[in-house]
């Protein structure tokens, strides 16, 4: 699918409304200019040849057409939160408070529109003329805190089901018959193994929760407006909304998780893994790494 937008010049939304008296430079302006340019920068290094979209490229960005915002979400970087508000900002005044929306309610795809769903011409509209943005995380953070949820929470049984007796059958030596059958107990070792495993991409594609963030939103062909952080939340999603005029009841929800998956924590999950592994995961998520400005690990033995 060719967009219209692709190898034009032009203004972005975000272009057009510096340019305006509206909003005085600052330094959070000053930041996520930084961000565009590194990410562009980037881009233009390792991406040879660009490809066209197609319409499954778009399942992951959500529509907000009466604020014209195009969000990509990323599992395990807020995307709960970031799907409540979009749903409070395109309900037509159905929901007010994000936090009343449960969680799952949150994650029916019904609920929201993707850019998916429309036609080639809207899709181009969208695209050329919305406010485009992103929430990116530490590679690593994100993949131990998927793993986290997904294989060590006893009520995720279907993934213990889908991959865990799949991960355990090829990446333990002698399983049990239990584990086997309940796919429960994977370790982390097991995951790594899993992810390097050339027959598991081969066999399909990694499921959203551990794909790289540049293969989910494609931030070398979307030219996003803002690049947020999962380490500056609160702060990047305030201007976001504030960019887009959001109305001003609209908060984005505050996090007091205290289960949250920290770099520390991350660290202990690598303390187990081999230099030999260490270095080829990294090379899995390394243009995640590039793309969004993330250090090499201090915990990783690969220098």
């Amino acid at each position: 699918m060719r967009t219209a937008w692709q190898g034009k010049a032009g203004r972005s939304p975000l272009q057009a409304l510096y340019e305006s008296d509206q909003f005085e430079q600052s330094s959070l302006q000053a930041v996520h200019q930084q961000r565009r340019e590194l990410l562009s920068n980037v881009c233009n290094r390792y991406t040879r040849k660009r490809r066209l979209l197609r319409p499954d490229d778009l399942r992951h960005l959500v529509v907000d057409d009466t604020h014209g915002l195009l969000y990509c979400y990323v599992p395990k970087v807020a995307c709960t939160n970031w799907k409540r508000v979009m749903m409070v900002l395109t309900g037509q005044g159905k929901y007010r408070d994000p936090l009343e929306i449960p969680a799952n309610e949150a994650h029916v795809s019904s609920n929201l529109h993707t850019l998916s769903e429309y036609s080639i011409p809207e899709i181009n509209h969208r695209l050329r003329s919305y406010l485009k943005f992103i929430f990116v995380r530490e590679p690593f953070e994100r993949l131990v805190s998927a793993y986290r949820n997904k294989f060590t929470r006893s009520y995720n049984t279907a993934f213990h089901k889908r991959y865990g007796t799949k991960i355990i059958r090829r990446h333990r030596q002698e399983p049990s018959d239990k584990a086997l059958e309940r796919g429960d107990d994977v370790r982390f070792e097991e995951f790594v193994y899993y992810l390097l495993d050339p027959r598991t991409q081969r066999e399909e594609p990694f499921n959203e929760h551990w794909e790289r963030v540049h293969s989910l939103c494609h931030p070398c062909i979307v030219h996003y407006d803002v690049v947020g952080k999962y380490e500056t939340l609160a702060e990047d999603a305030n201007y976001i909304l504030q960019l887009v005029g959001a109305d001003t009841t609209v908060k984005f929800p505050s996090s007091s998780k205290t289960t949250r998956t920290t770099d520390d924590m991350t660290a202990q999950f690598f303390q187990d893994i081999s230099p030999f592994y260490q270095r080829r995961l990294f090379n899995l998520y390394k243009m995640d790494y590039l793309l969004f400005n993330y250090s090499i690990p201090s915990y990783l033995r690969i220098r």
